[in-house]
């Protein structure tokens, strides 16, 4: 192999290197611009004074976040989902932004999302069933 050729591998190598280098700081940048999202699509958004709680679906799970109106104060926040027959799965905490996000596998049973935020709180009663 001449010299030409070795460059060239080098070179192609080191610019595989550097992309893969990239994307990778690129998918952690994007992870942190979004905490507390849950994935999948918004199937309800239960809001009540001091912030909101989203419910998020995704194949049979159930994801939630409860969200505060003005972020910046910590205080006490919660958020728990469970699914009919259940126990629920909670994160609570004293937080400044939001709690969560909480997933459950749900498949096609109804679940009970609560939220709060202080003193505030928010309960849906069994939905998505």
């Amino acid at each position: 192999m001449d010299s030409g050729a070795i460059r060239r591998r080098l070179s192609l190598g080191a610019a595989l290197l550097a992309a893969s280098g990239l994307l990778a700081f690129a998918a952690s940048g994007t992870a942190q611009a979004a905490p507390g999202s849950c994935a999948g699509h918004e199937v309800r958004s239960v809001p009540f004074g001091s912030g909101v709680t989203r419910v998020y679906k995704r194949g049979d799970y159930i994801c939630a976040v409860t969200v505060a109106r003005r972020p910046g104060t910590v205080r006490t926040m919660s958020v728990s989902v469970q699914a009919r027959g259940s126990r629920p799965a909670t994160d609570s905490g004293r937080y400044s932004r939001h709690a969560g996000p909480v997933t459950v596998h749900a498949g096609h049973r109804c679940v009970w999302i609560r939220g709060s935020i202080g003193a505030e709180s928010v309960s849906t009663g069994w939905i998505l069933c």
